[in-house]
């Protein structure tokens, strides 16, 4: 085969001796929940079939338990089980007979949320709710046999190899940290002990499949955790993992409990890859590297600086099922981005929803949700270009109905191009990116800079009005609220107003907090910088202490201004934010100095400051700017006004629920109307 022009690396096959992977891009794992829900089986052979004809080379499942104390609900163990995993790999191998699958051998351990959780310790997690009850020796060759014959089992039901997790705070991996394992038995004690579990396992399970079968284990190469691996000692492990007939070892960077971010979209893109090509000059074997890898040119320049032999990009294949294709045949500008924000990936795993995708409601949703072409064309008119209006007009049209797009704004977007401003989402650029082109391509007639009412659209002679106008900042009703030290967060974001040294922020959801980042962040965005992100957060690549970050202090660079963020909740503030990123925000405000109080009632605005009650005691903030982030409503007049004139007429996105700006929702809503109509 040619090498391509474009990505000479990332399309260039993977010699195995026994097999061969036909480009460097695989789909990592991320379970979905489907593997637990009714028909769940047939849905994934839908989902991993699309991600094999959209030219990815290898595929890696969601985790698999070998058995009921691995702590997933989805369990490898026994025939009826094989069968249903055989209806994955045969319909992969029918979309793609060159694209390899391997199923992800997860034992959670400490981590499992229900049964019996497990542990080589007794040693309670920081992040789980029971203590796991302590492995005796009989209970370790029993996981160590499971693990066996889970990879047996997965040999069984057609797939390629099998991916061995031995990292995140799951089992395995507190097998080998000291912290986590104090065993005096052959188990514990010395790395030289710790490490023979992982061994063993391996060292079995390649036994058991022949040597005819993929064995990939992952590793945690910096496991961001005080007192986790030190470098010494994962280049042990690796190199005994080579010497026992491992054929590839996957690098991941991160325990759960880590407090650094390393999949959020405020993490740079590719940021970890050099602790992968640090550790791959010390073996033979390839290496998979991973984390915030999400567009092709990414990929080619990790593989091109020999950081690695396979690009694993995860949740990017939730964005866009085609993005290998789409790179091969130079259509860059038409891929999905993954933007990182883990709302409806990550963020629902951990919650113990379905998986899908902020940006692709598909993910996930193949058998349900699809765009087939429409029997009758209609007319339809599309007004407000944020999420919600480029979601339905883009499937609409795709679908082939005629679509006329409408904004008041010189340029689509909507809410996304405040998001953009903020440091750290810059990703959301992207987004509006693909939009634009998709808007090109499908020929939808995009009028910027119109402002539409109700009697034109209705002589138009559109068959269907789509009110996807969004919402209006609310305007508490509090004395003073006109007072020139308040001003809206929009104003803010957008720099139309100025910003005093002492602030008060009213409102303490996700408005409020990324409000609050703007304001004291100072410099380059971290998102852009690896080594501003690695100071901010405490991580020494370059010496790898323990963990990447043990005796590591965060240096952050902060504005010199003093804020504060209220809530009128008396709930922390920030509980209301992503269940994976909200932590982050939370930290870095820490951090910068930034005061946060609930249970506020706000009185008035003067020249004073801000006016509060708190506790029923009042307080006065002498502040010079009161941000004003205290909730949306819906603007949806056009829509009365066009339900009236009898105009069939739809409300979307925020128009339609303005509780909480909420793209996830926006988006998912009119794609599903979009696909009906």
């Amino acid at each position: 085969m040619a090498a391509h022009g474009k990505y000479p690396h990332l399309f260039s096959p993977l010699d195995l001796g026994f097999t061969k992977l036909k480009n460097r891009a695989l789909m990592g794992s991320m379970h979905t929940g489907l593997e637990e829900a009714e028909g769940g089986f047939e849905r994934m052979a839908a989902y991993f079939a699309e991600r094999a004809k959209g030219g990815v080379g290898l595929i890696i499942t969601g985790g698999i338990s070998p058995n009921p104390e691995g702590g997933k609900g989805a369990k490898l163990s026994n025939e009826a089980e094989v069968a249903e995993h055989r209806q994955i790999t045969e319909a992969v191998h029918a979309a793609d007979p060159d694209v390899k699958i391997c199923l992800q051998i997860l034992h959670m351990g400490p981590l499992a949320r229900g049964g019996d959780p497990v542990a080589p310790s007794a040693i309670r997690s920081r992040i789980a709710s029971r203590t796991p009850r302590e492995l005796d020796a009989d209970d370790v060759e029993k996981q160590i046999s499971d693990m066996v014959n889970c990879a047996v089992c997965a040999q069984k039901a057609g797939y390629d190899g099998v991916e061995v997790i031995g990292s995140a705070g799951y089992l395995i991996s507190t097998f080998l940290v000291e912290k986590t394992n104090q065993r005096t038995d052959k188990w514990g004690g010395p790395f030289e002990n710790r490490m023979q579990f992982p061994l063993e396992i391996m060292r079995r399970i390649r036994a058991a499949v022949g040597p005819d079968f993929i064995v990939i284990f992952r590793i945690a190469a910096m496991d961001m955790l005080q007192g986790g691996m030190s470098w010494e000692e994962v280049v042990t492990l690796a190199k005994k993992l080579q010497e026992i007939g491992v054929n590839i070892i996957s690098t991941h960077f991160t325990w759960h409990e880590a407090e650094v971010p390393t999949i959020a979209t405020m993490v740079p893109r590719a940021a970890f890859t050099q602790v992968t090509g640090r550790l791959r000059k010390e073996l033979d074997i390839p290496l998979i590297t991973s984390n915030r890898i999400n567009m092709p040119d990414v990929a080619e320049a990790v593989l091109a600086r020999g950081d690695a032999d396979i690009v694993s990009m995860a949740r990017p294949m939730l964005a866009d099922a085609e993005l290998v294709n789409k790179a091969f045949e130079g259509r860059e500008d038409e891929i999905n981005t993954c933007i990182a924000c883990n709302q409806a990936c990550l963020d629902h795993t951990f919650n113990g929803m379905e998986v899908s995708c902020l940006v692709n409601p598909r993910a996930c949703h193949e058998t349900i949700l699809n765009y087939e072409p429409t029997g009758r064309a209609k007319k339809i008119a599309v007004v407000g270009a944020g999420p919600a209006g480029l979601a339905y007009a883009t499937v609409a049209s795709e679908r082939g109905h005629q679509v006329t797009l409408y904004d008041a704004a010189p340029e689509i977007g909507g809410q996304f191009n405040l998001a953009k401003r903020i440091p750290g989402k810059e990703e959301f650029h992207e987004t509006i990116r693909y939009y634009n082109r998709m808007i090109e391509k499908q020929g939808i007639d995009l009028k910027l800079n119109t402002r539409v009412d109700a009697e034109m659209l209705a002589v138009a002679g559109y068959d269907k009005v789509v009110i996807a106008t969004g919402i209006t900042p609310r305007v508490p009703d509090i004395e003073g609220i006109n007072h020139p030290k308040a001003v809206s967060y929009i104003d803010v974001i957008t720099g139309k107003k100025p910003v005093g040294r002492k602030v008060a922020i009213m409102g303490a959801g996700g408005i409020g907090f990324d409000v609050a980042e703007k304001i004291t962040h100072e410099g380059k965005s971290s998102a852009l910088d690896v080594d501003i992100f690695a100071q901010e957060w405490g991580i020494d690549f370059k010496n790898h202490p323990r963990g990447g970050v043990t005796g590591v202090e965060p240096v952050v660079a902060k504005a010199d201004r003093d804020v504060i963020l209220l809530q009128r909740k008396t709930t922390r503030v920030g509980r209301g934010l992503g269940k994976t990123t909200g932590w982050t925000h939370r930290i870095t405000l820490a951090r910068r100095g930034v005061k946060m109080l609930n249970g506020v009632e706000y009185r008035k605005i003067d020249n004073d400051g801000l006016h509060i009650l708190v506790n029923g005691q009042p307080e006065t903030l002498d502040v010079d700017t009161v941000i004003i982030c205290a909730g949306q409503l819906p603007l949806r007049g056009l829509y009365d006004e066009l339900v009236e004139k009898g105009v069939d007429a739809e409300l979307v996105g925020g128009a339609y629920e303005a509780a909480e700006l909420d793209a996830k929702r926006a988006i998912n809503q009119a794609s599903y109307l979009a696909a009906a109509v």
